[in-house]
């Protein structure tokens, strides 16, 4: 199992935000199209965002949302994984 145990809140939403787009994360890792250090990156960038309370907002209503908000720090990163999923 891929996941972030000292930054929970950051990788439970940077996975949320992922899955909402249909991007599994831990399987993007497993098959080799996104790496482990890409993958804490992500978390990263989450983790050092200030938006944390709206972006859970969010993701409880956007589901079926094609693309993250325009707040997220992943969203470039996000949307490319998308497309190449």
């Amino acid at each position: 199992m891929i996941g972030y145990s000292e930054t929970p809140l950051a990788w439970g939403l940077t996975r949320g935000m992922a899955r909402l787009l249909g991007v599994s994360l831990s399987s993007a890792v497993v098959e080799g199209w996104l790496s482990r250090k890409e993958l804490g990156e992500l978390v990263d960038r989450c983790e050092a965002c200030t938006q944390k309370a709206a972006c859970t907002t969010w993701m409880a209503v956007a589901v079926g949302s094609p693309c993250p908000p325009v707040f997220c720090p992943n969203k470039a990163a996000l949307e490319v994984l998308s497309l190449r999923h």
